[in-house]
């Protein structure tokens, strides 16, 4: 017990006062003599007994009446020792990503848990609180509360160490404060084992809610690949959680016109993929769609195929180019090939990539008509001639690069290592390749550059990337190599090509880092938009003479197909969807240990920090003991004979 005022208590001495009186009082009885004695000393000793004990009891409530009055001015509580005289500062978390709509026993959970930290403040309480999107600091219930009902939402989740280390940021340093986190979320499981930063400063609550029901079915992704029998076919691939799932219909829409649609059985925890058959040389603004009214969300995905555009590439041989026309083919490429004595230089700037093959000495003419090629974001790929110019090759590398080109080495290498993770050989290997027949070269020219797609069993390099310049260090031609019989040939030149221009893809997943190109001229002050029935957005853009490159990560923010525009002028669509790591209902298994608190509830977290807060004030309570002793010393006086 604790005292607001322990200043009164000191009127506790003055009980002594009473006590003083009632051991030294003056008053003795008197003796009356009387001659039948025995009879009237049995009745003097029994009054004398019964005269002391009521004025003991009288005394000891009076004392008692004192004692609560001086008590209750003092103002008498119970609290707990850390809370008396500190303030409180709470910080919430309120997670607003897509697996919070699921449904909880009292509704979506988002929903939920809004109604429960409304109902658990008091109108008078200040305190901060941040979502996925948005940051509310010290406000109060009145000032939060349309914007919490209202709140949407969101596709980026911020980590959970990340979440906890901001809502660090929004409390005070003061030590005469009580700092509490409150992580309100579902606590979707991630690829990292859960884990908050420590500190003994701060009392993290986490209030984790729970789903009825863990079903549900989400659409992982979408892409496009020809069937044996060259059909253009859209595959899309499903996944489920919790329960097998029967004959679910899958939609496909382009725009808003139903194409086509099927269903499919997906066994629970489990993956599935079908596909829909597209028509050629047709632009599709699409959208395929899970019809189920239980799924909630991620039940639709887009994407959109244009019109497709040719890549430009300009060919300067002085050995065979006939494999380069059967790589770079008219559907796909607008190819010109000609020999450096009849090559137009007009057409390098207007080119995508620039071939440079096996021409023995390079001029400083191409070598300047290259330079702004580069700058405008060019590519060039350079494969030097068996018997070439060592001085030009090493001017020309020199343009663009510190890196040396050394003399040629007569000495044959086999072609051993690739570089599976370059970003040229993305999704062209299933698997990395151990059993295969390597080609290899009679002669190459050293040089010390880094960056290696592919290398010799020595691990120097046959190919290497260096800023737009894709350099080879050997002759491919049949007398030097035979690389030009091996597998790797068409998937590394045709990638150098269509990676000149990067076209868009049938979607884009929002929040990743997403690059693609724009064949279009801008004026100057140009600027192209994003642009959709729900938000407008000027990503970030590079001009260039023959393309403009467009970079997105975290806009835009909401799923769609969006209209590419330079001012009104539609240049054409591209697709974004929201990454579907949210469909994975599965959760972390949360106990309490000694960093953080695990709640099932917002009121149940609320409810326990009221009463660990609370004052119990109990100087009513004495005054009521002070009128419970006043009446026992009445009735004392009254009755006690």
């Amino acid at each position: 017990m604790q005292f607001k005022h322990p200043e009164f208590l000191y009127a506790l001495f003055a009980l002594v006062i009473p006590i003083l009186v009632h051991l030294f009082q003056l008053r003795r009885f008197q003796k009356v003599d009387f001659t039948n004695v025995q009879f009237l000393k049995a009745v003097t000793i029994q009054t004398r007994k019964s005269s002391q004990l009521k004025k003991w009891l009288t005394l000891l409530t009076r004392l008692l009446i004192l004692a609560a009055l001086i008590i209750a001015f003092a103002q008498p509580f119970l609290a707990s020792a850390d809370v008396v005289g500190k303030q409180s500062e709470t910080i919430i978390y309120l997670d607003n990503s897509f697996s919070m709509q699921a449904k909880g026993a009292k509704g979506p959970l988002l929903k939920r848990s809004v109604q429960e930290i409304l109902s658990g403040l008091s109108d008078d309480e200040n305190i901060s609180i941040f979502t996925n999107t948005e940051t509310f600091k010290n406000v109060s219930k009145k000032d939060i509360q349309n914007d919490l009902l209202q709140i949407e939402y969101s596709s980026n989740q911020i980590p959970y160490p990340a979440a906890h280390l901001k809502a660090k940021q929004l409390l005070t340093s003061s030590q005469e404060t009580i700092k509490r986190v409150i992580m309100v979320s579902d606590f979707q499981q991630k690829e990292n084992a859960f884990s908050l930063p420590t500190d003994s400063g701060t009392r993290t609550h986490l209030v984790q809610m729970q789903p009825v029901t863990r079903q549900n079915i989400a659409i992982d992704s979408l892409y496009l690949e020809r069937n044996l029998e060259n059909e253009l076919m859209l595959q899309v691939r499903l996944s489920n959680t919790d329960a097998n799932a029967e004959n679910t219909s899958i939609a496909l829409y382009n725009d808003e016109k139903l194409i086509a649609k099927t269903s499919i059985s997906i066994p629970k925890n489990d993956k599935a993929s079908t596909e829909f058959r597209l028509d050629e040389n047709i632009k599709i603004n699409g959208r395929v769609t899970i019809e189920d009214p239980a799924i909630t969300f991620d039940n639709s995905r887009y994407f959109t195929i244009n019109t497709p555009e040719k890549i430009k590439v300009v060919a300067i041989n002085e050995a065979s180019d006939t494999y380069i026309k059967h790589i770079f083919t008219p559907d796909e490429f607008i190819l010109t090939s000609s020999s450096l004595a009849e090559l137009n230089y007009n057409e390098i700037s207007n080119a995508n990539l620039i071939i440079i093959n096996e021409v023995s000495q390079i001029p400083i003419s191409l070598i300047n008509a290259i330079k702004p090629f580069i700058n405008q974001g060019g590519t060039v790929c350079f494969i030097p001639a068996k018997e070439g110019d060592l001085d030009s090759y090493q001017q020309f590398i020199n343009s663009f690069t510190s890196q040396n080109i050394l003399a040629k080495v007569d000495q044959e290498k086999k072609i051993t290592q690739i570089n599976f993770s370059h970003p040229l050989y993305l999704g062209v290997f299933d698997k990395r390749v151990s059993n295969f027949q390597y080609p290899k070269v009679n002669s190459y020219y050293p040089t010390d550059a880094s960056n290696v797609v592919l290398s010799f069993e020595d691990n120097s390099p046959f190919l290497y990337k260096v800023n737009s310049i894709y350099a080879f260090t050997a002759a491919i031609n049949s007398e030097n190599s035979n690389f030009k019989n091996s597998p790797l040939i068409v998937p590394t030149l045709y990638n150098i090509g269509k990676q000149s221009l990067q076209l868009t893809d049938i979607s884009y997943t929002i929040g990743q880092n997403n690059t693609y190109d724009v064949p279009i001229t801008l004026g100057q002050d140009g600027i192209v938009s994003l642009v959709s029935d729900q938000e407008s957005i000027i990503p970030l853009q590079q001009s260039f003479s023959t393309k403009v490159r467009i970079t997105t990560d975290e806009v835009p923010t909401r799923s769609g197909i969006y209209s590419l525009q330079d001012k009104d002028k539609l240049i054409q669509h591209v697709s974004y969807n929201y990454d579907s790591h949210e469909s994975d209902l599965n959760y972390y298994s949360l106990q309490t240990n000694a960093d953080y608190e695990v709640n099932e509830s917002v009121s149940e977290l609320f409810n326990q920090i009221k009463e660990e807060t609370s004052v119990n004030e109990l100087w009513k309570w004495f005054i009521i003991f002070a009128l419970i002793f006043l009446l026992v010393e009445i009735v004392l006086l009254k009755y006690l004979k």
